[in-house]
């Protein structure tokens, strides 16, 4: 559930609660019955209205403790994924590594080889000339 949508759920139980005690209130005033009885039935009614604000607050809480959870349970999952990625990732850049310096090693022993092969000669030619 994203922010705005909380946001108009809350506007809308307030505005709903606002008007449920105006209209209550002016219900009870307007009546022709006596103090006693119409205090009796405000008293009532507060109390109505105070249990079902409470019981509003408790599910609110209880949701954005669920939504709290969850949210944590998926950043720490999407961590995990992360910390496997960028390890099966080291893998390959070990292995790789282990891969360029065993070519290396291969050229570094053909390039020895080919210039071996071919000094015997350049030297004999250098003393032929001079």
């Amino acid at each position: 559930m994203s922010d705005n949508s909380s946001s108009d759920i809350g506007a809308f139980l307030a505005g709903f609660v606002i008007g449920g005690l105006v209209g209550a209130t002016t219900a009870i005033i307007l009546a022709p019955q006596s103090g006693a009885e119409t205090r009796a039935q405000i008293a009532a009614k507060r109390d109505e209205l105070v249990r079902a604000g409470e019981d509003q607050y408790h599910h609110a809480r209880e949701t954005a403790t669920q939504y709290t959870e969850e949210y944590k349970a998926r950043a720490s999952d999407a961590i995990d994924h992360t910390r496997q990625q960028a390890s099966h990732l080291q893998e390959r850049i070990v292995l790789n590594k282990g891969q360029t310096e065993e070519v290396t090693e291969d050229v570094s022993v053909d390039v020895s080889e080919t210039v071996s092969d071919e000094s015997p000669s350049d030297t004999n030619d250098n003393n032929g000339e001079g």
